[in-house]
């Protein structure tokens, strides 16, 4: 996949902790065209790949625009992007990528917890522009710490969003039970933000006895894994026979590495699946919060980036 050079064409703060970057073509040439809750990655120093939802309408090609949220926590892009990247720095992004689309529904529910709204905005947007039937449930801390209020306000669609505060008085908190509380044939629930929102949200709706099938859900970060029983594990590789140990505290990503056998990978914690990679013998301990769990327990493709063996030997299609 080509890269692109693009320049900053503005950096705006949205709320406390989160800015959006305009990015276009440093050739000013038109953007490739992207889908409702694609993302792109973003070069950064030090090696750094990240990825970041586009929030902009689809359809636009002259401009991206992405939100980054300030995280203590965060692995050092976020940080890179708030402390180095600002109006007229040039980056290099990837092509759009989609692991959440859209799917046809008779109605969507939208449901964003904090920076999780930038690839629900795009959704909005590509659901106004043909008219469907859906609802936006904006949830954040406090509304100083809400994105993109004023675009949500101002929109055509402002009459389907409602925003939900922690603070503040409790009514007009998000009400799951109630608002997931019958299944309905034909409608899609999409969700994106923290873990615990996202659990939150998963774990109302299959209580209610939602189909898996039609809930959707993009992951900005993996779940934290006990480590602790790791142990070592040998993977193989078909084309060749070679035979590699992985020891506890390594992943399989950066031992094939070091031996020179290099698998694409980007985000280093199973959320992207840039890495997935088939497994021909051998049973994974799946990780990674990109395959669902019919596709984990099929056991023929894995993230090598994350994940690791519960047999002694994986066999890769390497």
């Amino acid at each position: 996949m080509s890269i692109i050079e693009v320049k900053v064409a503005q950096r705006v703060c949205e709320a406390d902790g989160i800015c959006s970057y305009e990015l276009v073509r440093t050739d000013g040439q038109a953007l490739p065209p992207f889908d409702a809750g694609a993302h792109i990655d973003v070069h950064l120093a030090g090696n750094l790949i990240r990825q970041y939802s586009l929030c902009n309408a689809p359809g636009e090609t002259h401009r991206y625009q992405i939100g980054v949220l300030r995280d203590t926590d965060s692995r050092g892009g976020s940080q890179a992007m708030h402390d180095h990247v600002d109006t007229g720095s040039v980056l290099q992004i990837s092509e759009p990528k989609n692991h959440f689309p859209l799917v046809e529904a008779q109605r969507t529910v939208l449901l964003a917890g904090g920076i999780g709204v930038t690839p629900i905005l795009a959704m909005a947007e590509a659901l106004a522009a043909k008219g469907a039937r859906f609802e936006l449930h904006y949830s954040a801390r406090s509304p100083e710490k809400a994105a993109f209020k004023e675009r949500l306000a101002s929109c055509g669609f402002a009459a389907q969003v409602r925003f939900h505060y922690d603070s503040g008085d409790a009514a007009q908190k998000l009400d799951l039970s109630t608002l997931l509380a019958q299944p309905e044939q034909g409608t899609h629930v999409y969700v994106c933000g923290p873990q615990g929102f996202i659990d939150y949200v998963m774990n109302t709706a299959k209580a209610q006895g939602w189909p898996a099938a039609q809930l959707h859900v993009e992951y900005f970060s993996a779940a934290a894994v006990d480590t602790s029983g790791d142990g070592p594990f040998d993977v193989k590789l078909a084309s060749s026979g070679q035979t590699f140990t992985i020891p506890a505290g390594k992943t399989v990503i950066k031992i094939l590495e070091e031996q020179g056998v290099v698998i694409p990978y980007s985000c280093e914690e199973g959320v992207c699946g840039t890495c997935l990679t088939r497994v021909i013998e051998g049973v994974p301990d799946h990780r990674d919060m990109y395959l669902t769990e019919e596709e984990q327990a099929a056991n023929d493709q894995f993230t090598p980036c994350c994940s690791r063996a519960k047999t002694p030997v994986l066999v890769l299609d390497l």
